[in-house]
């Protein structure tokens, strides 16, 4: 299994070499409060980690926060019912019985 991790890191790392190797041109990107000069490999990389990143916290925001919500409300109900049960097997005194 590691190995097999190992195996496919290393064939990544390649396939990055490879693709940052045949687009070695240099681009400028120009934004509102500057310019950068980068390789096009290089800008396609950071394009690409940026919007992994910014997806993986969009689904986050989205969704964590109504599933702590929801792990919060069912833990409430599972001490409810916690609390009704231990109540329900506790002897009845003796003037119940009577």
């Amino acid at each position: 299994m590691r190995l097999g991790l190992i195996m496919l890191s290393l064939l990544f790392a390649a396939f990055g070499a490879v693709f940052g190797a045949l687009n070695s041109d240099a681009i400028d990107l120009d934004f509102y409060f500057g310019a950068v000069r980068l390789a096009k490999g290089a800008a396609l990389l950071c394009a690409l980690l940026l919007g992994w990143f910014v997806g993986g916290m969009a689904i986050y925001i989205g969704l964590v926060p109504r599933l702590r919500g929801r792990i919060r409300a069912l833990s409430r109900e599972l001490h409810k019912r916690t609390d009704l049960r231990s109540e329900d097997d506790k002897p009845a005194s003796s003037s119940e019985r009577a």
